[in-house]
């Protein structure tokens, strides 16, 4: 196979951002060593990525409990009423976003998803009664758009970000 077909950038950029996901501060050097390619191709495919918005962003893992601040879900299934422009400007605008940090609350993931809920906001508050906060404000903004709202409190996250938790035994408490 010619060493720059499609097929083979495809798996090469497979690799490297196996390698990423798995340790995102891992450096170009090291990618490149484990991988026996070299530190230019590495470079060159990861701002290729980070242009074409594949990599859209970097992250750290954090042991929430360590800070003080416990994490939630809140899972959201929507009514049938179609959203209107102001919503959906809204919704868009990232407007959203900054509802939580006015109550000490920080979001963590947002996502639009197909089942039995529409969408599922994950974040972090200091305790339960902020979290409740947080779910009567979103019912009290959109209460002509959310049917139900379910908040969830995890109490052991096993893995996060394809990453193990480096604790994961003492799962053996909640169980």
């Amino acid at each position: 196979m010619p060493k720059r077909s499609k097929k083979q950038i495809d798996i090469d950029e497979k690799k490297i951002l196996n390698e990423l996901r798995i340790n995102g501060k891992k450096s170009i050097n090291d990618i490149a060593e484990s991988l026996g390619f070299s530190r230019q191709k590495v470079w060159r495919v990861i701002k290729n990525l980070e242009k074409n918005k594949t990599i859209w962003g970097y992250t750290t893992i954090i042991d929430f409990e360590k800070q003080g601040l416990k994490s939630y879900t809140l899972l959201i299934k929507r009514t049938m009423n179609p959203l209107d422009n102001k919503i959906g400007d809204l919704l868009t605008s990232g407007e959203l976003s900054e509802i939580g940090p006015k109550m000490g609350v920080n979001i963590i993931d947002s996502k639009y998803v197909h089942g039995e809920y529409d969408w599922i906001i994950s974040f972090t508050a200091e305790d339960i009664k902020q979290a409740k906060k947080m779910q009567e404000t979103l019912n009290t903004l959109y209460h002509k758009y959310i049917d139900r709202v379910t908040l969830l409190e995890d109490l052991f996250v096993t893995r996060d970000h394809s990453i193990l938790n480096p604790d994961f035994k003492e799962i053996k408490k909640f169980i």
